[in-house]
């Protein structure tokens, strides 16, 4: 390779100096995954500015590091158990092969160094690096870390459910839980346990206990829709309630109000599951719902939520300001905790002081000070943020925005200094500012203060083993949104269904119209304009919509037009 005088240096200079992208491009590449906290090789491939192959290929010439494409190895035939699978998962590196005490391992970026260094400090290895492209290695970890978390769930059969902990959250009821499982209870205790571990297994979000008058079901809440399971004997329908009511400690003997309690689940010595438990009296008995609380949803990353290039540079502009609000908005069930959550874990370090009220606290993370909200206590959304201001915050989190005290308080938190993000109940971005100002906020104070407003919701993946093109004409397609010129390159997939989904689908998607507001929008607010007037002037700065958003994801085959009318249609 020819010397080249770039100016820059490292991996940008080689970059340059490869021809694989002009000098006043990756100055900005650079800048851009700085703000960002990504790599720059990570940035460049997403944003679509270079092949990943090509970046990986080049590094390889010139920082001598062997190249290798994954895609031709057997995943059966990796190391295992060598690399944690947190580790993995934060530097992104794939343990390839063993030999001796040399351990080669599979990297994006071969100027990581300290990733390298972590993974020779756990392993006790001498650590070779060996350049794979991105998109391969992601897809490679990722599967390799689904199929390590769900050994510990696929293997088990009916006797072996016996080896699993299930504890009430209370460690001082441990013994009220043994003796309450008596040998008459031992089916129901089998049943329970079995039902708990299923739902994991199948990637349920809730479980329903549903009593009736001549049946009693189970249901389990799958990629967003309730599928039934189960219907054991309706005779033992008391008897199930009472188990999970021990489990969860709550009062057996109280049937005539709702209870809130918690379970938590050892799968194994390292790995534990929370549930979320509600009792509902019912006219045939307790209906009781658990929620599955997965506190690795927030530790994905801004990459794993869905976001177009353009929207993720929105979301991390906003949440990089010191103060203002950032909402986020949509239906219960739609996700907003994560995305909330993915962004306080990026903003999670020793120093900010973050503090959150929600009720109730779903996801823990360390280094958060995460508060219940107790509305019986005295404890609201408005008496916890006032005690949040005095306890020299830099970030605070609000989960929802319900009534004007804790709106203005909000507010207030935002114009001194501090950067508060929320939730509120609306279809779409526009209808959030209108909605604060029918609370009563004065329109001033939203214009100045709202940095961005996120509206989701999320719609089913196509299973990518079975989905299929679906024959659509054309006149349907550019009615349900479609251009004349996306037609031309455009594949429509429909569900089929197999063995490894659930009616054609498997795993969710989100969609998202990430709103900026912009000095022209305030006006908008400021003059007394409606949800309409925003939403034109949404689209006038090109911010797609929800629905524009599905069409995206369609065009992407990540999801089907029945899924996005399913979400986007009100």
């Amino acid at each position: 390779m020819a010397l080249v005088e770039t100016g820059l240096t490292g991996l940008a200079h080689m970059l340059v100096a490869e021809g694989l992208i002009e000098k006043d491009k990756v100055k900005e590449a650079v800048e851009r995954a700085k703000e960002e906290k990504v790599g720059l090789i990570d940035w460049l491939v997403t944003a679509g500015w270079v092949k990943g192959a090509e970046a990986v290929k080049a590094q390889g010439v010139n920082f001598g590091a062997p190249y290798f494409d994954v895609a031709s190895i057997n995943p059966d035939n990796l190391p295992k158990d060598i690399i944690d699978l947190n580790m993995m998962r934060k530097h992104r590196v794939l343990p390839l092969f063993k030999r001796g005490t040399r351990l080669f391992v599979g990297v994006a970026d071969a100027t990581n160094l300290k990733s390298l260094e972590e993974v020779r400090f756990q392993t006790n290895c001498a650590i070779e690096a060996v350049l794979v492209e991105p998109s391969k290695l992601d897809s490679l970890v990722n599967k390799l870390i689904d199929e390590k978390e769900s050994e510990s769930l696929s293997d088990f059969d009916d006797a072996d459910l016996d080896n699993i902990d299930l504890d009430s959250v209370d460690k001082d009821e441990q013994d009220d839980v043994g003796a309450g499982a008596d040998k008459d209870d031992a089916p129901v205790v089998k049943f329970v346990k079995k039902m708990l571990v299923d739902a994991i297994r199948k990637g349920a979000s809730d479980l329903h206990f549903e009593p009736y008058e001549k049946k009693y079901r189970v249901r389990f809440r799958i990629d967003g829709l309730l599928h039934e399971v189960a219907s054991p004997p309706i005779q033992l329908s008391a008897r199930i309630s009472a188990r999970l009511k021990v489990l969860s400690n709550l009062d057996i003997s109280e049937r005539r109000i709702p209870q809130d309690g918690r379970v938590k689940l050892k799968l194994s010595k390292t790995k534990a599951i929370d549930f979320r438990v509600n009792t509902l009296p019912t006219l045939f008995g307790e209906k009781i719902v658990m929620r599955i609380l997965d506190p690795t949803s927030a530790m994905l990353g801004v990459d794993a939520l869905g976001f177009e290039q353009q929207q993720k540079k929105y979301f991390m502009d906003a949440i990089s300001k010191p103060q203002g609000m950032v909402l986020v908005t949509g239906p219960t069930g739609s996700g907003k905790t994560v995305t909330l959550y993915t962004g306080v874990n990026i903003l999670n370090d020793e120093h900010k002081n973050i503090s959150t009220a929600e009720d109730p606290v779903e996801i823990n993370l360390a280094g958060v000070n995460q508060v219940n909200v107790n509305v019986k206590a005295g404890l609201t959304f408005a008496s916890a943020l006032r005690a949040f201001l005095r306890q020299d915050p830099d970030i605070v989190l609000v989960g929802e925005i319900r009534d004007l005290e804790t709106a203005e308080i909000a507010i207030k938190a935002s114009q001194t200094g501090h950067l508060v993000l929320s939730t509120l109940h609306t279809n779409s971005a526009p209808e959030t500012l209108t909605r604060l100002v029918n609370m009563g906020v004065a329109p001033f104070n939203i214009a100045t203060t709202v940095n961005l407003v996120v509206a989701q919701r999320l719609a089913r993946r196509l299973c990518e083993h079975c989905k299929k093109p679906a024959e659509l004409p054309e006149e349907a397609l550019l009615e349900e949104g479609f251009t004349q010129e996306e037609l031309n390159d455009l594949t429509v997939y429909e569900q089929v269904g197999c063995d490894k989904c659930t009616l054609g689908y498997k795993g969710r998607v989100g969609l998202f119209q990430v709103m900026p507001v912009s000095e022209e929008t305030g006006r908008i607010i400021m003059e007394g304009g409606n949800a309409i007037d925003i939403a034109d002037q949404a689209k006038k700065e090109n911010i797609p919509d929800l629905r524009r958003a599905g069409l995206n994801k369609i065009k992407l085959g990540a999801t089907s037009l029945e899924e996005v009318n399913r979400v986007t249609q009100e």
